[in-house]
């Protein structure tokens, strides 16, 4: 070629996997054996039937299904109705996990805004401070929350002691005990990718947006929020999720009257008496679930990208 030049090479990253593709082998390993075949073996047992002494009989069945939507009576032999004990704790688990979520938004949006205009050398200062509880392991710290709200705990004590309640307040075994465990253990999962898109955020845009005249509140809601908005639907999904399955918080803090699904599932895989293929079913429902929050967020997203 004229000049002693020579094309570039034209390649459509053959060479590319050739070099990677061996290099990824440990990690498909990895996810087959600890993802996916775990999946695939609650699928399998969620269509198995209980054996009397705990375990399973290699018998496929619905019936697992069939009890936690259908009521046929105590010996199976009645007209079906619907099964709305199960059905009460999934919904109760849904609207505890999605206001939780709420919750975590209003705080870690804030507290994510505040992070990412702080001085750069004090930014990892307080990305430390909402980590630090996260080296502690959540059982520690959730039993250590039970102990500050109950009756007779530091919270109640200190507001009796400034004369703002008479009587312990109740705290312990309710909605609110849950719902503080829930934020407490999942609103560092709300604020860091809100702070990570806060971070890449053009602050040059609010000041354009006061030189027009716009208010805080337009330039937050037209300007601010679009911009962020792929960190603030992370973060919903990363504290929902948890939130929809989480068994300790409920456990722990509530009671019979906040039964949540994980504790269901839990409950299900422990000791002789348990319900091996029913566990599995209402895990494998939990997980549909799951799995469609997020078909709708990538659908959603999709849209977005497009557009």
């Amino acid at each position: 070629m004229a000049g002693g030049m020579t094309p570039a090479p034209q390649g459509n990253g053959t060479g590319y996997r050739a070099i990677v593709g061996p290099l990824l082998i440990p990690t498909w390993v990895m996810i087959g054996i600890f993802l996916v075949l775990p999946v695939l073996l609650m699928a399998v047992y969620s269509f198995l039937t209980k054996e009397f002494r705990g375990g399973v009989v290699w018998d496929f069945t619905l019936a697992a299904y069939d009890q936690f939507f259908l009521n046929r009576g105590l010996f199976g032999d009645e007209p079906p109705v619907i099964e709305w004990t199960y059905i009460t704790i999934f919904w109760r688990s849904i609207w505890q996990a999605a206001l939780a979520t709420l919750i975590c938004l209003i705080v870690g949006f804030p507290t994510a805004w505040f992070i990412a205009t702080r001085p750069a050398r004090t930014r990892a200062v307080w990305l430390f401070l909402v980590t630090v509880p996260y080296w502690v392991n959540l059982l520690i710290r959730t039993v250590s929350l039970k102990f500050l709200i109950r009756e007779n705990g530091p919270l109640n004590e200190s507001l009796m002691a400034l004369g703002l309640i008479t009587d312990p307040l109740p705290l312990v075994n309710t909605n609110l005990a849950v719902q503080l465990g829930l934020f407490y253990s999942y609103l560092p999962f709300m604020v860091l990718p809100v702070y990570a898109a806060v971070e890449r955020y053009n602050f040059a845009l609010s000041e354009a947006a006061a030189d027009l005249y716009a208010s805080r509140w337009v330039t937050l809601r037209e300007i601010v929020l679009p911009v962020v908005k792929p960190g603030i639907i992370a973060g919903c999904i990363l504290v929902f999720v948890p939130s929809l399955g989480a068994f300790l918080a409920p456990d722990l803090l509530g009671g019979a009257k906040t039964f949540m699904i994980g504790s269901l599932i839990d409950e299900q895989f422990r000791g002789s008496q348990g319900n091996w293929p029913f566990g599995a079913a209402a895990a494998m429902i939990l997980m549909t679930l799951v799995l469609i929050v997020l078909t709708v967020y990538a659908r959603a997203q999709t849209k977005g990208d497009a557009r």
